[in-house]
């Protein structure tokens, strides 16, 4: 059956590249790896990221599954995730010269539900209590958008958080997207259904900051 409209991106257009690491102001985005597990463990038994992303890990095997998972669907070319880590400046005694540092994982950052043919996807991110407070779910929500709408090529991305999360709200409006209504009663918490404040950002938003 023919199609009215040409899709925006070729399906390939994520399973014929690597998945790439980002730099975003003191931050370093990288694809998952194995030896993160640990930290997806730990991450998942902080009771308020339960809160919002509706997931507990126990074992071990289940964190290496999380993490299987986002390297799955790159190349499906569905969802892509990021472990957001920190670059820090180190001094190397033996010629006296500075090379970065990286920090083990601080949070997540990533795409979700994907549509290369319509060029949206979903961005989504969270961050070990520890983290928060210095603009890094922002910077690096901003660097994964940049990427999206430039790289990638998308023409638009979303976030969606709970109206009870006012912080989620200003992390989304720091890294740019724009207020676009409110779906009610969109997603059921344990605590009952809560409305759901939508950002976007557009590929021409870019060009007009």
């Amino acid at each position: 059956m023919p199609r009215l409209v040409a899709p925006h991106l070729s399906e390939d257009a994520l399973r014929d590249v690597a998945q790439p690491a980002l730099s975003a102001d003191g931050l370093l985005l990288r694809p998952w790896n194995q030896e993160d597990a640990p930290f997806i463990q730990d991450a998942f038994s902080a009771p308020d990221l339960q809160r919002w992303h509706f997931l507990r890990i126990d074992e071990p095997a289940e964190a290496e599954r999380w993490i299987d998972a986002w390297l799955q669907r790159w190349e499906a070319g569905t969802d892509a995730g990021w472990a957001i880590c920190q670059v820090r400046q180190a001094t190397h005694v033996e010629n006296g010269t500075s090379a970065p540092a990286v920090s083990h994982p601080v949070g997540y950052v990533g795409l979700r539900e994907i549509n290369l043919g319509a060029g949206a996807a979903q961005v989504s991110y969270w961050l070990v209590p520890s983290a928060r407070g210095e603009g890094i779910a922002a910077r690096a929500a901003a660097a994964v958008s940049d990427w999206a709408l430039s790289e990638l090529g998308l023409h638009r991305v979303w976030l969606m958080h709970s109206t009870s999360n006012p912080a989620s709200c200003a992390v989304a409006r720091r890294a740019g997207f724009l207020p676009e209504g409110t779906l009610r009663e969109h997603l059921r918490h344990a605590d009952g259904w809560h409305d759901m404040h939508i950002h976007g950002r557009l590929a021409q938003d870019r060009s007009s900051a």
